[in-house]
């Protein structure tokens, strides 16, 4: 093989690498033009295009690579020799961690049926850096002694969101009271105080964000700012301390933000330090570079197998028709596959269980849904499959398996943050817990329907509760678009024909719901389904429905506020 090949195609994937972060950036770009214009369904596409992109420009770069390599194309010493050229090329950029994961994504689609290799991949070695530099690029910093007003003062006008505010000076005192009434009433300020900010404007839906920290009481204290417009102009919407509300903007069940990171890791670096509990690589995926996130989320898996021993096992719950799922005890996350067979009444194909998550993975999950990573070939130690998986995964999904002497090999998979299905929980709770989470769960779905999806089963077993006791819907195969859907009031039988009838008397269409039959199961225990009735009324009414149908259809994009209303300053103001 000559010399020059492995340098030729090192420099083509890096020139791919380089044409992607250029898109990347000319999307992420476009949000706050789109922002300042109201430009809501141009935000909506712009997303779901910049997140095409990555597959996009992967698949045809992947392709030419095996074209150039030919029958070397799985030869082992070819490609290390391509990795240590692109090592070179890429050693100075600010964006390295990005692109040997684009290197990582090239290699696994050029190269047949290839697992995770630490000597042709980035895996363990690969560079991850999220220190934070206080540097004037990243940060405006606010010193303490310019006094509380005229710092918030300074703040808005430091912020161009490309539209007037509606009412600034009542902003500034709305401000002014939060921050009196939350943090100087427990700590004084001194001259190490000091408040800093990221340059870098988040976007996500309707809002803008402004994420920062004071130095107060010898810690940083983290703040979330929101911005959103109103009938007359933008205005603050709240102003957020609290340490789980902030996670919880920046959860696995939201979608990304689009924000301008010069030098990703810096920013990321930031975000840890504000929400610390947050591991690193789902900031990263939260701020779009998704892509790595799973990156760091496989070296995360690979240092906690090394760091324990339990085994695999079938997940806890109900099995499901269409995916078998497993875990390991001692990590929060779930493996999902796509079964060989699907039990009546299922009728549909693989492909189209895999269309499904991907129409999450690009749509709005508005708090609602969980985040996926799609893994091929995944390898797991043999030695710590359990019996009882092994036997599971023989019996619904053999066709995904390669069984060599030390790995189970995975063709395809799905990796899910593990929560505890709500069935489950009904079970053991209290009837006070049972109470907030049957309302959370039907909040959940009336939050879903607003964004243009309809769950399809939306029995208990399918949804599940995170660390904060929040609903989560995470079975997707039969999620549909609201809009597909006919919400239809149930016919009420008149003869005795039609009263003992043994199977529906009058036409269902394949796409017909009819919401009130939703009483009958969807919650079973009897000292919470009254509440839960007289709670959610809005469920079992098809006029609701279609309600939401009609405004989806007439152009509207109903926001999902990632925070409460009883926290918003004015929480009557419709955006």
């Amino acid at each position: 093989m000559p010399l020059t090949l492995p340098k030729q195609l090192a420099e083509k994937i890096e020139t791919g690498f380089i044409t992607y972060m250029e898109l990347f950036n000319t999307y992420t770009r476009l949000a706050p033009k789109y922002f300042s214009e109201k430009a809501w369904h141009a935000t909506h596409l712009n997303n779901k295009q910049r997140l095409r992109l990555y597959k996009d420009l992967l698949f045809p770069l992947a392709q030419e690579c095996k074209e150039m390599l030919g029958d070397q194309a799985s030869d082992f010493s070819s490609w290390k020799e391509i990795k240590f050229q692109y090592q070179l090329l890429i050693t100075k950029r600010p964006d390295l961690e990005l692109a040997e994961t684009f290197f990582n994504s090239v290699i696994r689609k050029a190269y047949p049926k290839l697992t995770i290799d630490e000597d042709l991949m980035f895996v363990m070695e690969g560079f991850d850096s999220c220190t934070v530099r206080e540097s004037e690029e990243l940060l405006r910093t606010y010193p303490s002694f310019l006094g509380l007003e005229k710092n918030i003062r300074q703040i808005l006008d430091d912020y161009d969101f490309g539209a007037p505010f509606m009412d600034k000076e009542q902003d500034i005192k709305f401000l002014i009271a939060s921050v009196k009434k939350v943090i100087l009433t427990r700590y004084r300020v001194g001259p190490e105080t000091k408040t800093q900010i990221l340059k870098s404007v988040f976007y996500r839906n309707k809002a803008a964000y402004l994420i920062g920290r004071t130095f107060l009481g010898h810690k940083w204290m983290p703040f979330i700012i929101p911005v959103v417009h109103g009938k007359k102009g933008v205005f603050v919407d709240t102003l957020i301390f609290d340490p789980n509300l902030m996670s919880s903007m920046f959860s696995f069940t939201r979608s990304y933000f689009m924000v301008e990171a010069e030098i990703p890791s810096q920013v990321v670096g930031f975000l840890n330090s504000v929400i610390p509990h947050k591991k690193i690589h789902e900031l990263y995926n939260a701020i779009g570079f998704n892509k790595h996130g799973k990156t760091l989320f496989y070296r995360d898996f690979l240092h906690h197998l090394e760091a324990s021993d339990d085994q695999f096992e079938v997940a806890a719950g109900i099995k499901g028709m269409v995916m078998t799922v497993f875990t390991l005890p001692s990590l929060n996350i779930v493996f999902k596959m796509i079964k060989d067979h699907f039990e009546p009444p299922k009728t549909m194909t693989r492909q189209e269980v895999r269309g499904k998550y991907k129409l999450v993975s690009l749509h709005d999950r508005v708090g609602r849904m969980a985040d996926t990573h799609e893994f091929e070939y995944f390898k797991i130690p043999i030695g710590r499959i359990s019996a009882d998986l092994m036997i599971e995964l023989r019996k619904t999904t053999n066709s995904h398996l390669i069984i060599t002497d030390n790995h189970l090999i995975i063709k395809h998979l799905y990796t899910e943050r593990r929560m505890e299905p709500l069935n489950l929980f009904l079970e053991h709770c209290s009837t006070e817990e049972g109470m907030k989470a049957a309302e959370d769960y039907g909040r959940s779905i009336l939050q879903l329907a607003q964004a243009n999806i309809f769950p399809g089963d939306m029995m208990t077993k399918n949804f599940g509760l995170t660390r904060q006791k929040r609903v989560i819907f995470y079975d997707y195969d039969e999620i549909e678009f609201l809009t597909d859907m006919n919400f239809r009031v149930k016919p009420k039988a008149e003869t005795y024909e039609q009263i003992y009838a043994p199977e529906p008397w009058y036409s269902i269409a394949k796409n017909d719901v009819f919401p009130e039959d939703f009483k009958r199961w969807m919650i079973g225990r009897k000292d919470i389904k009254d509440h839960f009735l007289d709670y959610h009324k809005d469920l079992f009414d098809p006029v609701y429905w279609q309600g939401v149908q009609q405004r989806i259809a007439a152009g509207e994009l109903i926001h999902a506020f990632p925070y409460p209303d009883e926290i918003r300053f004015r929480p009557d103001e419709k955006i």
